[in-house]
């Protein structure tokens, strides 16, 4: 397996969502700066205040800067923390879907559009009604139909909501209950909304038990994304404090999801957060580490290797840190 190439040394940028528009990938990462806070659980040090957005024409190819996409100074809604984000195409508009303190410290999903894929977006005046948590992950099935998928743990605040409604007092569930889901819900047909309540994604060890909480080397924590390979949905993520990516598959976009394996192992760096995609019959792994900051983790850089799948669909594992 090829070594995996650093692609942006100029800015520190993490969590990437990568997509195929107008003849080029672009590239729609998260931006790290040195906010001077201190680290913690709940992630106040990752203060990223803007998006790039960046293209290139292959894999192997330069990366260009396109600019500042979206600044958190021109979100009406805006409190602090622009995290994860990712972006749709339909009927000739782009989506830029983001994660947001409101003006009360609880994240929202928001939405800005343009007319380009490198932006700039213009966002709405509200966040969308009935989200919450972090890491909005678009995907278009077959039929054109738009799903997002969303949530994360601690900082991520997913463990302040059961059944999309929040709760007095957040909590994760006991070790041996099942572990808090990450959640699906298809878009409406003008992407500015969601279309019908969130719905939990299930996640099942082989057997077809439900992951539980206490199984922090399989459950999810954050980092959503979904890819189709070979007519089977697969469903990624972070395992978050064990470092791993890792994937699980099934036959429809809601899933149930059936673990299957590991993709990345921990890479230098606490977070972990990737995305799949496929260029020219190839198939690609973006995703960070903090190798360029010398390990700090709030400081990331992005990276791409190629992703190889075995003839019963499974992945090759990659080595985080051997990359």
């Amino acid at each position: 397996m090829k070594k995996a190439r650093y692609l942006i040394p100029q800015l520190f940028t993490a969590d990437p969502a990568v997509h195929y528009f107008e003849g080029k990938l672009y590239i729609y990462p998260s931006h790290d700066i040195e906010s001077g806070i201190p680290e913690n659980d709940n992630g106040d040090h990752f203060d990223m205040r803007d998006y790039h957005v960046f293209s290139m024409e292959t894999p192997e190819s330069e990366v260009i800067d396109h600019g500042v996409a979206l600044d958190v100074k021109d979100i009406p809604w805006a409190g602090r923390q622009l995290w994860d984000c990712d972006v749709a195409y339909k009927n000739g508009v782009y989506y830029l879907y983001f994660p947001l303190k409101d003006k009360t410290d609880i994240f929202r999903i928001g939405v800005a559009l343009s007319n380009r894929p490198e932006g700039p977006f213009k966002p709405m005046d509200m966040p969308i009604y009935g989200s919450y948590s972090i890491d909005p992950c678009l995907f278009r099935d077959d039929d054109g139909s738009h799903y997002m998928y969303f949530g994360g743990l601690w900082g991520g605040q997913l463990q302040r909501y059961r059944n999309n409604k929040a709760i007095e007092c957040g909590h994760e569930p006991e070790n041996d209950q099942p572990a808090l889901p990450p959640r699906v819900v298809r878009m409406r047909d003008d992407m500015l909304q969601f279309s019908e309540e969130p719905k939990d994604v299930v996640l099942l060890d082989p057997d077809g038990q439900v992951l539980t909480a206490g199984d922090h080397e399989r459950r999810f924590f954050e980092a959503s994304w979904m890819h189709k390979y070979n007519g089977k949905y697969y469903f990624s993520y972070s395992t978050g404090n064990t470092h791993k990516l890792c994937y699980a598959t099934g036959d429809n976009p809601y899933g149930p999801f059936t673990y299957r394996g590991v993709i990345l192992t921990p890479v230098i760096g606490w977070t972990t957060h990737h995305c799949i995609v496929e260029f020219k019959g190839k198939w690609y792994l973006f995703f960070h580490d903090s190798v360029p900051s010398g390990g700090k983790t709030w400081l990331r850089s992005l990276k791409v290797t190629e992703l190889e799948y075995r003839e019963d669909g499974s992945i090759v594992t990659i080595d985080g840190e051997g990359s």
